[in-house]
């Protein structure tokens, strides 16, 4: 079953249960869906590509939490919270942080990279690498280790 599948049948399931706290989130997801489907002229999107949305859902409410939190309004970072919580459900599981730093150990030892200057570099493979895995990571954590680690 396609993942674009798994949320319409989470959808209907979560509709028949009456269940608004997840239906919402479940929604904006199908919404989202349908949105890309029509920018690509209404082909059937493949499980890339909704990965792709549901990252950049994810994204779009962790930046949303920290405005909310700067603003003092815990109620709507709570909310967003929750909406992460379902939009989760759907992607891969995340890498360890011993994971990720295994990675970038590997991608700056892959790319003979050694300054700041080649940190491009390193993030092409590194990201590469990540998806070849089928684990997820934060971009911006990749980004950090891999400054980190070039620092050194």
């Amino acid at each position: 079953m396609s993942l674009a599948q798994r949320v319409q049948d989470k959808l209907k399931q979560s509709m028949l249960a009456k269940n608004e706290a997840r239906t919402s989130p479940l929604r904006m997801i199908r919404a989202e869906l349908l949105k890309k489907e029509k920018e690509k002229a209404g082909t059937v999107l493949d499980d890339d590509t909704v990965l792709a949305v549901l990252q950049a859902m994810v994204k779009q409410r962790r930046d949303s939490i920290d405005q909310y939190r700067a603003g003092a309004r815990e109620d709507l970072a709570a909310r967003e919270e929750a909406e992460i919580t379902v939009i989760a459900e759907f992607l891969p599981a995340a890498m360890t942080e011993d994971e990720l730093r295994a990675e970038v150990d590997k991608a700056v030892a892959a790319s003979g990279a050694a300054t700041m200057k080649d940190i491009g570099k390193v993030m092409g493979a590194l990201m590469r690498a990540v998806k070849a895995s089928g684990k997820a990571a934060d971009g911006q954590r990749l980004n950090a280790l891999v400054k980190e680690r070039l620092s050194s």
